[in-house]
């Protein structure tokens, strides 16, 4: 299957499962391919068929706009160099969860979480410590006795009813044992943080030169801009006094900056922020949402509400 039309068995189950979806970025780089909220559930997804593709500045990024748009970076993909992705099982790439078709269509479509993720090591699941102390206590056994029905130290099974999670095997082992459920679901929707590899959210880069004219006039309006390197658009602002996202472009007003400026205009309308383009010379006011501003025009202004009304306006679409 070519990745085009991969993606858009991925886009068509997420209209299925109630999901608005942007437009594609069908623009390079691309750090995501297609935006997706449904609810308060904000996803930005990458597909791919080959998941060794997805690299760590790749990774990075999506995290980082993760944070920023409070959505949850996914890679929807079919396999790696060496072999499929398993249904039912959560992956991780560079602290992003990885999903094949099939464990996505139950997730999105099904609502069925996964209860398997991948790690260093092996097939891991997340132990409900409760209920295994619970079980564990109301049939009188200490956790010496549990330790040595399992094979383990008595400090491992503390460990497993203080949280810790255990391979599958001991999982299934265990629900043999006490003919039941002990396994809670990898929550991917929360950014699986139980279980993800990734520290705390990666820095900003640093701006481009011909970025920072743009990024500094910005800043002195009050707003929080985060650079991005691969995303459709050049950054990520947030409106302190307003807690409204605003998504910027900005170079000559071209064939492509126009492509680019619709792309910025679905995505906003799905992740909820404005956007804006900023360009040299502007002989209209909004491409389909996306405000254009010329560059002199946006250095001219001084009072930050001045802009953010600016901003407000060219974004309008017309009735």
């Amino acid at each position: 299957m070519s990745r085009s039309a991969l993606v858009g068995n991925v886009t068509a189950m997420l209209e299925d499962a109630g999901f608005t979806v942007s437009d594609r970025c069908a623009i390079r780089p691309k750090s995501f391919d297609v935006a997706a909220r449904r609810g308060r559930d904000l996803l930005l997804l990458k597909v791919l068929a080959n998941v060794d593709a997805f690299d760590g500045a790749t990774g990075l990024e999506m995290r980082r706009l993760g944070d920023y748009l409070s959505a949850t970076p996914v890679v929807v993909g079919l396999r790696t160099r060496d072999e499929e992705l398993e249904p039912g099982v959560v992956y991780f790439r560079h602290g992003v969860p990885v999903l094949s078709p099939d464990t996505a269509m139950e997730l999105f479509v099904e609502g069925m979480s996964p209860l398997v993720y991948a790690a260093p090591g092996g097939l891991y699941v997340n132990i409900d410590g409760d209920v295994l102390r619970d079980e564990r206590e109301e049939r009188g056994w200490s956790l010496g006795r549990l330790a040595s029905e399992l094979g383990v130290s008595r400090r491992t099974v503390s460990k497993y009813e203080d949280g810790m999670n255990a391979s599958v095997d001991v999982a299934l082992e265990l629900e043999d044992m006490f003919e039941g459920d002990l396994t809670s679901p990898v929550d991917v929707l929360e950014g699986a943080d139980e279980v993800r590899e990734g520290e705390p959210t990666p820095d900003d880069p640093e701006p481009e030169d011909d970025d920072e004219r743009i990024v500094t006039v910005l800043t002195r309006a009050g707003f929080e801009v985060h650079p991005t390197v691969r995303a459709p658009f050049k950054t990520v602002s947030e409106d302190n006094s307003s807690e409204e996202n605003v998504l910027t472009g900005h170079s000559a007003f071209t064939k492509a900056a126009e492509k680019r400026a619709r792309i910025m205009s679905s995505i906003g309308e799905v992740a909820r922020t404005r956007s804006v383009y900023f360009v040299d010379e502007a002989k209209r006011e909004s491409v389909d949402g996306t405000g254009l501003v010329e560059r002199e025009e946006l250095e001219d202004i001084d009072d930050p509400d001045e802009l953010r009304e600016l901003i407000r306006e060219r974004g309008e679409k017309p009735a």
